[in-house]
């Protein structure tokens, strides 16, 4: 039996200490909160620089205004799906890094978490570090730094130092000072909207207008670049696992949905909006050059100060996460320890990225690829929260032993495992990027269907194998003994 639920040590989820529980399951006694404050938790990352990004990529692809808004509304509705898996947080009083051992298997879940886990936390800590250290060396730059390596490197090491530490105080500190930093993340860039909008060509028209294929295939990698960012928010379930046991499911997910949904509507359109008044050089220069050069003197460091306070809170989230995801891999770590260690392959990642490529080349290359791994998973946790009803008994997550409940095939589940393979052998097929167009993309004139198929794909396959009394799926379905949810 995992010692991870069995220690006996107190924990305390405050703000003003560092919080030393990881994977241990949350008692009963120990849960607090309310659904609605995961609102403004989800919500502080949303309002990204990233966004803006995003929408003008929407525009270098071609589309029209309203077709690329159509495009970020359809792209907003897969908010649904961080929010549904989130509930299984408080179901279960764990990490989502451990729940995955109920689609994988105990030992499956080690090499889902080591890939799944830390590719996308290494993705999302490198690219939204790589906005702050272009942007405050850009401000820097104007200022008379201008150093091409020690600026931007100086800005990551800075950034990525204050991440760290909020990642280390967790979530009681995450949930004091996310509100107060999505209302200025907010303020600030309605602000940066604000002085866009005199610059918007509201009759923009592409020089040619797509139209057939062509039109087929900028909505579909527009709406995978853009699907890309809720899909990979799989840690849903970490930040709501405090929750009191009663909390109502669907206002989990609603509090989530809506928190991460309006600031990517809001933003994403901007971004749109800001594209159709540049021309084609600022874009080579980079989208936050191009921000700075429409915005007053005074309004400069504002901009940069709202690109590191969103950075902070998105990747603090995210290394909050991926060191509990270290922990469920089986690395006999404190949740603290495994945070740092996360933080500085962060950061080094970034210092490779400052120094080798361009904001937005690596945003949308990067977005594209991850939808690889993190529509699959989604579709398959979605599908496991449906079909158990969302009873997870977080004591049996923890028991590793042959024999135990999720521990299948040899510690494998063949249903999770096939599912995850074959969602991604379709999502890689049906991708169609400037450096890789799979075969099905091609046969359909570089139309990229990846994330419907993929996730299709994964979920069908995972419900059909799991009806397969051989690989022992159903097992796990049965109810949790009364009153085992509780042990530690």
């Amino acid at each position: 039996m995992s010692e991870a639920r069995t220690g006996t040590e107190q924990f305390v989820d405050a703000s003003t200490q560092p919080e030393t529980r990881g994977i241990e399951v949350i008692g009963d006694a120990e849960r607090h909160g309310r659904a609605r404050d995961l609102f403004f938790v989800w919500a502080a990352p949303g309002v990204s620089i990233l966004n803006f990004t995003i929408g003008a990529t929407l525009i270098l692809l071609g589309l029209e205004i309203w077709q690329a808004v159509a495009v970020i509304l359809a792209a907003s509705l897969l908010w649904v799906f961080p929010g549904a898996i989130a509930a299984s947080g408080p179901a279960a009083g764990t990490s989502g890094s451990v729940i995955t051992r109920a689609m994988y298997g105990i030992v499956g879940n080690k090499l889902f978490v080591a890939f799944v886990g830390w590719f996308i936390g290494a993705v999302f800590l490198s690219l939204t570090w790589l906005a702050s250290s272009f942007m405050g060396a850009d401000l820097l730059r104007r200022v008379g730094l201008d150093d091409p390596v020690w600026v931007p490197i100086g800005v990551t090491i800075v950034v990525s130092a204050v991440t760290i530490l909020v990642a280390i105080f967790g979530h009681g500190l995450i949930l004091r000072i996310y509100p107060a930093m999505a209302i200025v993340l907010f303020v600030i860039f309605v602000l940066v909207a604000a002085f866009v909008l005199p610059t918007v060509d509201w009759g923009y028209h592409p020089q040619e207008p797509l139209s057939g294929a062509g039109l087929w295939s900028a909505v579909s990698i527009g709406f995978t670049i853009l699907a890309s960012t809720p899909l990979s928010f799989i840690n849903s379930p970490d930040i709501a696992r405090y929750l009191p046991r009663s909390t109502k499911p669907t206002h989990i997910a609603a509090a989530t949905a809506l928190g991460g949904a309006v600031p990517f509507i809001v933003f994403t359109i901007v971004g749109v909006l800001l594209a159709t008044g540049l021309k084609a050089s600022a874009f080579d220069a980079g989208i936050d050059r191009a921000l700075f050069d429409l915005l007053p003197v005074w309004m400069g460091p504002l901009l940069v100060v709202g690109v590191i306070v969103n950075t902070i809170a998105l990747n603090a989230m995210t290394t909050y996460s991926s060191s509990m995801a270290l922990q469920a891999i089986g690395f006999r770590l404190r949740r603290i320890p495994a945070a740092i260690i996360v933080g500085l392959v962060g950061t080094a990642l970034t210092i490779y990225l400052v120094l080798s490529s361009s904001l937005l080349e690596a945003a949308n290359l990067l977005l594209q690829f991850l939808v690889i791994v993190s529509g699959p998973a989604m579709a398959i946790y979605v599908v496991d929260v449906v079909r158990r009803r969302n009873v997870y008994d977080g004591v049996d997550l923890f028991d590793d032993r042959r024999g135990g409940r999720f521990w299948y095939t040899g510690g494998w589940s063949i249903p999770g495992i096939t599912a995850l393979l074959l969602g991604g052998l379709i999502t890689a097929l049906c991708l169609s990027t400037d450096v890789w167009a799979g075969p099905i993309a091609q046969a359909l004139g570089f139309i990229d269907l990846s994330v419907p198929l993929g996730m299709a794909v994964a979920a069908l396959a995972y419900a059909l194998l799991n009806r397969i009394p051989a690989f022992d799926g159903d097992a796990a379905l049965s109810a949790p003994v009364a009153g085992k949810e509780g042990r530690l």
